[in-house]
């Protein structure tokens, strides 16, 4: 009982503390200096995977209407065989975002890592939290414990990348919120830090 309860209070904690930073359109985002790209796996091919690119355009579209002045891309680059940060530089390219704009953090190897280094080690204080449905709580609620006046912006996801998956992913959040409340909690240090230049604007 003690262990339902503890589960179902994390993920109250961190739903209930985001549920009012959530915007489905660019439009009705509030303007921020950097929007944070979360990466989202890779397909055989090295191509950005269907969620990785709905991430990636919704980055671009904010760019474009002025929501923010610059795109971080965090994601896992633990390998050879494996570097989101490549793909999600090489899709960006494609589709017109300016290399300018791009900023990279090759170890978000986690959503936690990925706000935890956005603040500490990239210097952004304020942030468009770009992400699908299922993970933007947790990812809002991550930026903010980090420091980082975060909103988010995510379209419905249920029905888009098939029902199997997001009934997989939405079981996956249940623990993972409990996990994100820990690693606040005890204030975990992600295993690679490092000192990029910061991005310029993230703190204004």
């Amino acid at each position: 009982m003690l262990c339902v309860a503890f589960v179902l209070g994390c993920n109250l904690l961190v739903i209930g503390s985001t549920e009012t930073r959530r915007f489905e359109t660019v439009a009705a985002v509030p303007g921020r200096p950097v929007a944070l790209v979360l990466g989202a796996g890779l397909n055989a091919d090295g191509t950005p995977s269907g969620m990785r690119a709905d991430r990636l355009d919704a980055g671009a579209a904010l760019l474009r209407a002025g929501k923010v002045r610059a795109l971080l891309f965090s994601g896992d680059n633990g390998s050879i065989w494996h570097n989101e940060l490549a793909s999600m530089q090489r899709y960006a390219l494609a589709h017109g975002v300016p290399a300018s704009k791009i900023a990279l953090d090759y170890a978000g190897f986690d959503t936690y890592d990925s706000c935890y280094r956005a603040r500490r080690i990239f210097g952004v204080r304020r942030a468009v939290v770009v992400t699908q449905e299922f993970h933007l709580a947790r990812a809002t609620y991550l930026c903010r414990a980090m420091g980082i006046d975060a909103v988010g912006i995510a379209e419905p996801d249920w029905g888009k990348y098939g029902n199997g998956m997001m009934a997989e992913q939405a079981a996956r959040e249940v623990a993972a919120r409990v996990k994100a409340v820990i690693d606040v909690l005890t204030r975990r240090r992600p295993p690679v830090l490092g000192n990029p230049e910061p991005i310029r604007a993230a703190s204004s």
